[in-house]
């Protein structure tokens, strides 16, 4: 695997420069924004566990049963595995997150071993465990493998920056979208990074909470 890391801010700011250069939208938003963050985190079960229990709730929300879990004792891979299912009920989690992230407690994954893997080869290991999808393999690839070159055509919030972006009828998807983010490798990720920066400008120039 020798796909470029990101690592640091200096490195999200070297593809944003080469994005600029190549796509002058993208110079637009870097004028209008600032600097795009780096958003890294620590890789292994908690960052995936964490993506688990955002999905299909506010930031709040997710922050708020985080935090109740780790508050309980249930911040590793082996007391959530060994947990009873009232225990995280009384976390906040639904009958499904508790499948889903049990299941990937239990599971036989080496997070170490992603590391090294293939985007393919990531999404080979990830998608079997029940509640992880493609967008879900993307985050963790992006913000806790720091996958340079990664993009996630299903996030509503980069599809409806780059439709506010590109002066798009309407909301790029699947195929088209993943055509059209192929002209910003090998720095797909920090494309990303500037379309949500822009959505979030959008919404709050519009007076509207992103």
């Amino acid at each position: 695997m020798n796909e470029r890391i990101i690592t640091t801010q200096a490195d999200v700011d070297e593809g944003a420069q080469w994005l600029a250069q190549t796509e002058p939208r993208f110079a637009d938003v870097l004028a209008a924004t600032g600097p795009w963050p780096l958003r890294r985190r620590a890789d292994g079960f908690g960052a995936l566990r964490d993506a688990i229990l955002g999905q299909q709730v506010s930031v709040a929300s997710a922050t708020a049963i985080i935090a109740r879990l780790d508050a309980a004792g249930l911040d590793t891979r082996m007391a959530i595995a060994q947990a009873r299912p009232e225990e995280l009920r009384a976390c906040g989690l639904s009958r499904q997150k508790i499948r889903y992230v049990q299941a990937l407690a239990q599971s036989a994954i080496r997070f170490e071993d992603l590391r090294d893997m293939t985007q393919a080869g990531v999404y080979e290991t990830l998608l079997p465990v029940p509640g992880i999808g493609r967008w879900t393999v993307e985050m963790y690839m992006m913000f806790a493998l720091g996958r340079a070159d990664v993009f996630a055509v299903d996030d509503l919030a980069l599809a409806e920056g780059a439709r506010i972006l590109f002066d798009l009828d309407a909301r790029p998807k699947g195929r088209a979208f993943t055509e059209m983010a192929t002209a910003w490798a090998p720095w797909r990720a920090v494309a990303a990074r500037g379309l949500w920066a822009w959505y979030a400008y959008c919404k709050k120039r519009e007076g509207v909470a992103p």
